[in-house]
């Protein structure tokens, strides 16, 4: 005779619940994998995404599980799902779903919370966790009711995907448990609620259109600059730079979607083809620190500003776009490359001219990264690594970078792959986690994250992630043990260090004691063999000693110094120029 305890269970199991309306919701969304960690105020959705054949990859801090989804939309293009518990799971997750709302990718982050009989009597990890993640998230939603389930769970997918108005982003929902339990009835669940949401194209309007093809025609020395939505538009935006004749910098929500075959791409030669167009193209990019707001200080006092995209953040923030295309960046594209959206006279000598200094430069950056000395302390030049890394990589390898001085070396070293890093929120500790859910998501390709020793802490309890869902990254530590940048500053500006060496770790002893291959580099010649048996043996961690003397070009820049009116120092002074007094 079956016990009541197991009676329960297979009641449980054939009763169609909320719960299991949720893992549908997903199925029929296309979710293929959950992040997460396991909590008993989210056991049933947990148990119910499971059974519908949802691959869980469990991890060991709520952060990290909403860091792998944002990495997985970044690479896809698609809406990713993180699973966190109530109370503190929830909180531990607020950074990385802050990191997810600055680079404005479709991450879906679900929870539970304390039953509903519990409400407002001080439950266990009982907080007001909508309203904790509300500023950050494009919807936030605490469900109550069965027959809202579907409803808001809906509505939060679309408000992630930017589905009516406004940018892509994060998007939060909770359950109590009781009611993720709570039997669902048809009326409660119809065919139609189920259907999977895709995000919608925007065509251009045909006057602003016409508006943005007179402007190209106007200009002769005409820059693009990529944002996060170009990912999805690869063959729209290559036709166009070939038509325009138009030149290209990409940025990190983008990088690795045009690359060095494409003559346009000019990425040694940013600050001169920003300082020098006559238009800026913008697409789907925000006039944010890294493009100095948009200043005149920073770009051409004269420049005009074409700015595409689907929402305010795109289009107008900062500095109004001369013309401002309301599109999808692909329709928009297309529209142009149709419509001959071409420089009726182009300076094709200063366009001859950016891309044979760019080839210059390149070159002979590629010539020097292996050859940079070493420092005054015999430890070898971060450039040394980031050599060796890039004679690894395939053309569908992704790179993480991670970190102060090490991701200012690699914005200007590694090869132009797909790539991710920290974004605008500057989040350490993202390196792990996004290397992990890159490798799941490319199992037969090279995988890197290039990580500072400082940033290595925040995240470094997921290598075991990596190795019990056999996410085969190479995870290089450029270890300087230091804070580097902050320990340079104080050092130049305060004569005084405190709270920046982090001297004696061994990151590959710990990488073995997780269960991945380590090892420790400490000469440059050690390197190149290491990292192959990395490869061979991942998941693995290669602990490289470098030198503290290396100045990176952020920290050149003065970008620790945090001016008033811009990010760095030579924008700033630029800036304060603009509104001397004549005299």
């Amino acid at each position: 005779m079956m016990g009541g305890a197991a009676r329960r269970r297979r009641s449980r199991r054939m009763t169609r619940t909320v719960a299991h309306l949720i893992a549908e919701r997903l199925v029929a969304q296309g979710v293929r994998r959950v992040y997460g960690l396991c909590g008993g105020h989210i056991q049933p959705i947990w148990d119910a995404i499971d059974r519908a054949g949802i691959r869980i990859v469990d991890v060991r801090h709520e952060g990290a599980a909403v860091f792998m989804a944002q990495a997985e939309s970044e690479l896809t293009g698609d809406l990713a799902v993180a699973l966190v518990t109530a109370g503190p799971g929830l909180t531990n997750a607020t950074t990385a779903i802050a990191n997810a709302s600055v680079s404005r990718s479709s991450v879906l982050v679900l929870s539970g919370r304390a039953p509903r009989p519990q409400a407002g009597m001080s439950a266990m990890q009982d907080v007001p966790q909508a309203a904790i993640v509300a500023p950050l998230c494009r919807r936030a939603e605490a469900v109550s009711e069965v027959h809202h389930v579907l409803p808001r769970l809906d509505a939060a997918i679309a408000a992630a995907l930017g589905i009516g108005g406004g940018s892509t982003g994060p998007a939060y929902v909770d359950f109590p448990t009781d009611l993720q339990e709570a039997p669902v009835h048809a009326a409660d669940a119809p065919p139609e609620a189920l259907r999977a949401r895709r995000p919608v194209d925007v065509a251009p309007a045909a006057d602003a259109l016409a508006e943005a093809v007179a402007l190209i025609r106007r200009a002769r020395r005409v820059v693009v600059i990529g944002g996060r939505p170009v990912r999805g538009a690869g063959p729209e935006l290559r036709a166009f730079l070939s038509a325009s004749g138009a030149l290209y910098l990409d940025s990190g929500e983008c990088r690795g979607t045009i690359r060095e075959d494409t003559p346009a791409y000019v990425p040694a030669m940013r600050g001169r083809a920003m300082k020098e167009a006559d238009l800026v193209v913008t697409l789907g990019r925000r006039l944010d620190f890294q493009l100095g707001y948009g200043s005149p200080a920073v770009f051409h006092p004269d420049a005009r500003f074409l700015r595409i995209g689907t929402c305010f953040e795109e289009t107008g923030e900062n500095r109004r776009g001369d013309v401002e295309l309301v599109a999808s960046v692909g329709l928009a594209l297309a529209a142009l490359t149709a419509a001959d959206a071409t420089p009726a006279d182009p300076d094709t000598a200063w366009l001859d001219a950016t891309r044979e200094a760019n080839a210059r430069r390149t070159a002979k950056l590629a010539d020097t990264l292996a050859d940079e000395t070493a420092g005054a302390d015999g430890r070898m030049h971060p450039y040394r690594l980031i050599a060796a890394v890039n004679e690894r990589l395939s053309p569908d390898s992704v790179v993480v970078a991670d970190g102060g001085d090490i991701l200012s070396f690699c914005r200007v070293g590694v090869r132009t792959v797909d790539y991710l890093d920290c974004g605008a929120l500057g989040c350490l500790g993202v390196g792990v986690p996004f290397a992990i859910s890159a490798a799941l998501e490319r199992p037969d390709q090279p995988v890197f994250a290039i990580v500072g020793d400082g940033s290595v802490g925040f995240t470094a309890i997921d290598i075991d992630t990596a190795v019990r869902h056999g996410a085969r990254a190479v995870f290089v530590v450029a270890n300087n043990e230091a804070w580097n940048i902050e320990l340079r500053d104080q050092a130049d500006r305060y004569d005084n260090l405190v709270g920046v060496e982090l001297p004696g770790c061994r990151y590959d002893l710990l990488a073995r004691a997780l269960g991945a291959h380590g090892e420790r580099v400490e000469h440059a010649e050690e390197l190149g063999p290491a990292l192959d048996r990395a490869l061979a043996n991942a998941p693995a961690v290669v602990d490289v000693l470098v030198t503290r003397d290396a100045i990176s070009p952020d920290y050149s820049n003065g970008l620790a110094l945090v001016p008033p009116r811009h990010a760095l120092v030579t924008w700033n002074e630029a800036e304060l120029a603009r509104y001397a007094e004549p005299g």
